[in-house]
């Protein structure tokens, strides 16, 4: 067994790294000869820790065969140290492939009392957002406009394993080692791709809400409401998304949520509609005690959708009753409005809580 360290130091001036990387985190990469641990090898498994304003990363490379339980031994050693694991699709392959291994050799192993962040996981939940062509790591790398040495994937380096392990040789150990290394490191530079997943959980402030008219695509004269954030920590690059009535930006320290806003008439339906009378040239609903005095010829007993009143105003559009009333262009329909008056702009929870849903709603769309 060989092990290589290589000690760096912390980029200060990163919060999100030293929000995300602690002394009790540990970042891991393996390497492997195939997907199945019971026909395949694990032969590399490259680690990150901090210490002090120090990174180190550490790697346990097999020489041979017999090699591979030494290597996970030291593994398990410098995991037990550490709660927070840090991964790039560890939960879908890595974690469950180095717990075969340690069925098969009958080492105790302490997964499941730790924390997790996988970053292929959490990545992939943004492709409504960042609209990769696929999500593996150097593909992330690349939209991150991360530099990489290592020109090889993980099957190529299979081959050139077998290969160093028939003639041992500098030069296949040195492309074993540079891959994973810089598969470790990457995890690293990886990590302002969770800016984005802060800001849709809420890490933002409400900067501004500002009104705004505009032409639509056919001509059409249309009014919207933007709210300007301030991104707790800024996102990499720019990205956007539409939906529905919603279109979000995000850019740096900023962004902009802008939802079209509904002017018309709208209907609130009332809940206990045996309670009440549909009257048909008002086309509206009212209690039975009031239309006891409307002529039984221009009213007749409502319906769940006819027992409504109407009202000409403003609205947001809501998916949840988060703001009440809600009004509906039908019954049942599943999206709602809410009247846009002072009340709403001037309540901060309300806003909160209004924008964190949208955001949830535009993370829920798959693509």
């Amino acid at each position: 067994m060989q092990k290589w360290t290589n000690i760096l130091s912390i980029d200060y001036e990163n919060k999100l790294l030293l929000k995300t990387f602690t002394e009790d985190t540990l970042f891991f990469d393996i390497e492997t000869t195939g997907f199945s641990p019971v026909s395949t090898q694990l032969y590399l498994i490259g680690c990150a820790t901090r210490r002090d304003d120090k990174m180190i990363i550490e790697q346990y490379f097999a020489e041979t065969k017999e090699d591979e339980s030494t290597i996970l031994s030291c593994f398990l050693k410098l995991l037990s140290d550490h709660q927070t694991i840090i991964t790039f699709n560890g939960i879908g392959f890595d974690i469950p492939y180095i717990k075969a291994k340690c069925d098969s050799y009958h080492f105790e192993e302490n997964f499941a009392d730790k924390d997790y962040i996988d970053l292929f996981k959490i990545t992939s939940a943004l492709k409504f957002l960042l609209k990769l062509p696929n999500y593996k790591q150097k593909t992330i790398e690349q939209f991150l406009c991360i530099a990489r040495e290592d020109i090889f994937d993980g099957g190529q380096l299979i081959n050139i394993y077998k290969e160093y392990v028939k003639h041992p040789s500098e030069y296949h150990m040195d492309i074993l080692k540079q891959h994973n290394y810089e598969d470790v490191l990457g995890m690293l530079d990886l990590l302002p791709i969770l800016t984005y997943s802060n800001f849709l959980k809420g890490g933002y402030t409400i900067s501004t809400i500002e009104s705004n008219v505009y032409t639509d695509f056919e001509g059409k004269s249309q009014k919207e409401l933007i709210f300007l954030l301030k991104n707790d920590i800024p996102v990499p690059k720019r990205v956007s998304y539409g939906y529905q009535e919603f279109y979000l930006t995000c850019n740096g320290e900023d962004s902009k949520l802008s939802v079209k806003l509904y002017e018309g008439e709208l209907k609130y339906f009332f809940e206990n509609y045996k309670e009440y009378y549909y009257l048909l040239d008002e086309d509206i609903a009212i209690h039975k005690d009031v239309a006891a005095s409307v002529d039984k010829a221009f009213r007749k007993k409502a319906t769940a959708s006819t027992c409504y009143t109407k009202k000409d105003s403003l609205y947001l559009p809501q998916y949840q009753q988060i703001v009440e009333p809600a009004f509906y262009k039908e019954h049942k329909d599943k999206i709602s409005y809410f009247e846009l008056l002072d009340t709403f702009i001037d309540s901060n929870e309300l806003l909160h809580c209004y924008i964190d849903h949208i955001l949830k709603l535009l993370a829920k769309q798959k693509h």
